[in-house]
Order: structure tokens, then C-alpha cells, then sequence
């Protein structure tokens, strides 16, 4: 019996001995694990029927995998007219990802265990710049989240680290932060040096998407758009039943269309993009520059060093309350928002899009001016054929998008090395 899930899989060593029929199996058995992963427990009709093989190659392979100490009988599912099926599911803590979300003014670090609960996590104030020093950083961080977490190391598949800025996660490079980590290495490559063990970047957005695509409501739906509100604003792109990513992988950057003539100088540079007037950057310095002109609100309240690091939770939590100051930037954001919603509808023609983030925690105080806006901007015949929903991922989604891509880049390596050699 394997120890975990680390042990099962094989390598390009292994594979020298391993005959084209055992390939081929072995290849079956990569296929139900991740089926199991990414849908929890299910019988073996459902993996018939999955994977177009016979009810007895099926259960043999589900065997194997339970004699390998990966899978476990996990209850039973509902009957359809006769007995109640068996139900089969990954053993708990078979194995473990680290996954890392960086964001503008704080990192989360947490490691997950492959039926997806969060076995720890830890947040670090901070606050990041394109010189920012992250590979050491980082490792000693994680490095002490393990060790305080008890879990075996060696069970730690890999880490996936989500980012804002252009991320090339098939190069593994930012272009707007932490450019003097990577030049000439790439950051993934430095990270993985760091770590000794497969590193996967991603954009923040993407990974956000990802978690959506995988988990949340987005799961079996073919045309999808995730917007991330946060400090910044991003976009998700699933088309066809599949994530988008462009082709030098920066589709999405939502938060930089032209909004404003001759508005606000951005960080990308230019002027007037939506991130200046629709994100929790912009939230934030509306909330500032109208309390210093005498707007009555509780936020009066902040003082010193709580004025200058406020941040969009507290002015939700005043809108919350009744603050009526709040309440009309909440809205004054989801216009914005609204507006840039109705052009993404136009282009797109999605079914659904979904909103994530520290900004859609507002809810109706937010998604209320969204839609006004939407119906003002969009053509009513694309509009009222796309639902406008709120994420159920809660706040981690971007954790759980981190560890998604760490799976499937695992999962996709040995595929493809099991099926280059058979």
C-alpha cells in the first residue's frame, strides 16, 4: 500500500518498466482520481458512464486505487429503484496543496487537503510593490505554516501562488510586480528552486475563475464571466464550456478599458480606466476625499493611522449600519461597474456572471446600482437573457483556484507522459 498520493504517481524512471497494458490502466486510474477531486464521491455508474468503460473494468480499477490506500468507500448514494449504490471518494489527506493569494495590501497562505477543507491559514500584512522582495518572504512563511499545521511534508503536492498584475502563468512571470525577482529566472522557476517542489503562478483573477469554473456556480455552465472587486478590478473569461486566457494569457484585464476622458492617471499608466473609478482603490479614496470635505458619516469615527490604512471592508460595514454617505458610494461604484458590465454583455452574450470579492460583500448595495446601471447601458435583448449572481465561494475563492492549478498541472504532466509512451 502507497503511503499517499505522491507515492502512487510515477515518474519517467518508473515508467521504463511499466508495459503499455499497465500504461493504459495506470492512465484510467490518473482519470478517476481526478474525476474524485474535482467532484467528490461518486459510485461506479457514474465512472461507467464517465469514462465509457464496463462496469467491471470499472470496479477492478476503483480495487486497486482502495488496495493503494487512495480511495475509500465513502457512504452510499441515493437508490434509483434498487439498492442503494456504493459510493467511493478520496482517502482524507491522501495529500495536500500550499496555496498562496497575494494581494495589494496582504497575503493568505493556507494549505488544503484533496477533499478541498482548509486544514490552516494564515494572513500577513503587507504591502506589495513592483521591487517587492516575495521568494524568500514567502518561503519562510509557508515554511512556518507547515510546521505549525502537523501535517506530513511529504504529502505536500505543490504550491500555487495567485497574484495580481499580467501573469504569464506558462512562462511564470508577473510583468507588474516583483519584476527584480525574475530577471533573467522566472519567478516560478525561483519559487520552485525555493521550495523544491512544482510551483504554480497565476494571475489573482484567473485563479479566482478557476475556483469558480471547478466549484462554485459556474460548474457545467458554457459561457461565464468572473469579475473580481477587490482593490482592483478583474476578469474571468469561460467560453465554450472552457477558461479563456488569451493568447499571451492577460485577457481580462477588465479594470483597464478607457472609462473616463482625461480621468485619473492609472497605475498601468494610462488615463481613465475603470480600476479608477469602480474598484476598492477608487472606493477607498472617494471615501477619504469626501470625508475631508465634511460629509457626515460614522467614518468620521476613523483617526491617525485607522484614517490612512481604511480599507473597503470598514466602509461596507458603514453602509451596513445604515451610513448613508457609504450607502451613495457603494452605489456611485456599482454604476460604474454597471456600465462597464453592459459593454462585457454585449461582447460576451454570457449566460451568468459572477461577482467576487471584498467589494461583493457589500450585496444589494452594490448589486442594486449594478443592475440599474446594466439596464440602463446593455440592449435589454442580451441583458435579460444574463443572471447577474453573487459568488457562494465565500472569500477564499482564489486559495481554491491556486489549488486547482497545482492539481491539473499535475494531472495533465502524467497524462501526458502515459500517453507519450504508450
Amino acid at each position: 500500500m502507497t503511503k499517499n498520493l505522491q507515492d502512487f504517481l510515477i515518474t519517467k524512471d518508473t515508467l521504463v518498466d511499466i508495459s503499455n497494458i499497465e500504461r493504459k490502466k495506470f492512465l484510467q486510474k490518473i482519470k478517476i482520481i481526478k474525476y474524485l477531486f474535482l467532484n467528490g464521491s461518486t459510485s461506479n455508474a457514474e465512472i461507467c458512464s464517465k469514462f465509457n468503460i464496463s462496469l467491471p473494468t470499472s470496479m477492478a480499477l476503483i480495487n486497486q486505487l482502495m488496495e493503494s490506500g487512495i480511495v475509500v468507500k465513502s457512504g452510499q448514494g441515493k437508490s434509483e429503484g434498487g439498492r442503494k449504490p456504493d459510493l467511493y471518494g478520496l482517502k482524507e489527506h491522501s495529500f495536500f496543496v500550499l496555496s498562496i493569494h497575494i494581494k495589494r495590501f496582504k497575503i493568505k497562505i493556507a494549505i488544503t487537503d484533496n477533499n478541498h477543507s482548509i486544514i490552516t491559514e494564515e494572513s500577513i500584512a503587507t504591502e506589495i510593490s513592483p521591487k517587492s522582495n516575495i521568494v524568500d518572504l514567502l518561503h519562510e512563511k509557508a515554511q512556518e505554516v507547515i510546521a505549525n499545521s502537523g501535517i506530513d511534508a511529504d504529502k505536500l503536492l505543490g504550491i500555487g501562488i495567485s497574484m495580481p498584475g499580467l501573469v504569464s502563468t506558462t512562462e511564470g512571470k508577473n510583468y507588474t510586480y516583483y519584476l527584480t525577482e525574475q530577471e533573467p529566472e522566472s519567478l516560478q522557476n525561483k519559487f520552485e528552486k525555493k521550495f523544491k517542489k512544482p510551483v504554480v503562478i497565476l494571475n489573482d483573477t484567473k485563479s479566482a475563475c478557476l475556483a469558480e469554473y471547478r466549484f462554485g456556480i459556474a460548474k457545467d455552465k458554457e459561457n461565464v464571466l468572473v469579475i473580481s472587486m477587490d482593490w482592483g478590478v478583474g476578469l474571468g473569461i469561460i467560453m465554450g464550456g472552457k477558461m479563456h486566457t488569451g493568447h499571451s494569457g492577460f485577457a481580462g484585464e477588465f479594470g483597464h478599458i478607457p472609462m473616463t476622458e482625461d480621468g485619473l492617471l492609472c497605475h498601468c499608466g494610462k488615463r481613465g480606466c475603470l480600476e479608477m473609478e469602480a474598484s476598492g482603490l477608487a472606493l477607498v479614496r472617494k471615501a477619504k476625499e469626501g470625508l475631508k470635505q465634511g460629509q457626515t458619516s460614522v467614518l468620521n469615527d476613523l483617526k491617525g493611522d485607522n484614517f490612512k490604512k481604511m480599507d473597503p471592508a470598514i466602509i461596507i460595514q458603514a453602509a451596513n449600519k445604515g451610513d448613508q454617505f457609504a450607502i451613495n458610494l457603494l452605489s456611485e461604484i456599482g454604476i460604474s461597474l454597471g456600465k462597464g458590465i453592459a459593454i462585457l454583455i454585449q461582447i460576451f452574450n454570457p449566460e451568468l456572471i459572477i461577482l467576487e470579492g471584498e467589494i461583493a460583500k457589500a450585496k444589494q448595495f452594490i448589486t442594486t446600482p449594478i443592475q440599474q446601471s446594466t439596464n440602463t447601458y446593455c440592449m435589454m435583448q442580451l441583458k435579460e437573457r444574463t443572471s447577474i449572481e453573487l459568488s457562494n465561494l465565500g472569500s477564499n475563492s482564489s486559495l481554491y483556484g491556486g489549488t486547482i492549478a497545482v492539481m491539473d498541472d499535475i494531472f495533465k504532466n502524467q497524462m501526458s507522459m502515459l500517453k507519450s509512451e504508450s
